[in-house]
């Protein structure tokens, strides 16, 4: 079975190239918890429907981040920044005040 939360990360990186219609209908799906039934109820459809539109998305969500690697790599940045992180605290022994004001700079920057 698909890991839900990998599937959501996916959206959150590639969602932009579904087509507004496959974006809304994964976003129902994988971040709202709708039940396919539900979702078929909203868009008028069948519950087949729907859910082959959600197994095509899935693997085209698949498909793009094998090709291009964004969620990858975006994890590996997280993982050195945390290791980075830890060794800046113990080397210049920064309170977890002085950390936290660290990763609000960095959230800060990846959200701008």
């Amino acid at each position: 079975m698909e890991d839900r939360f990998e599937i959501s990360l996916l959206l959150d990186f590639y969602g932009n190239l579904l087509t507004p219609k496959q974006k809304t209908i994964m976003e129902l799906y994988y971040n709202e918890d709708l039940s396919l039934g539900e979702i078929a109820e909203i868009n008028d459809t069948s519950r087949q429907a729907i859910h082959d539109l959600t197994k095509r998305c899935y693997k085209l969500l698949l498909n793009y981040e094998e090709k291009l690697s964004l969620l990858s790599k975006y994890n590996i940045r997280e993982e050195k920044y945390k290791i980075a992180l830890e060794d800046i605290k113990d080397r210049f022994k920064l309170s977890d005040e002085a950390i936290n004001y660290i990763n609000k700079l960095f959230e800060d920057i990846n959200n701008s």
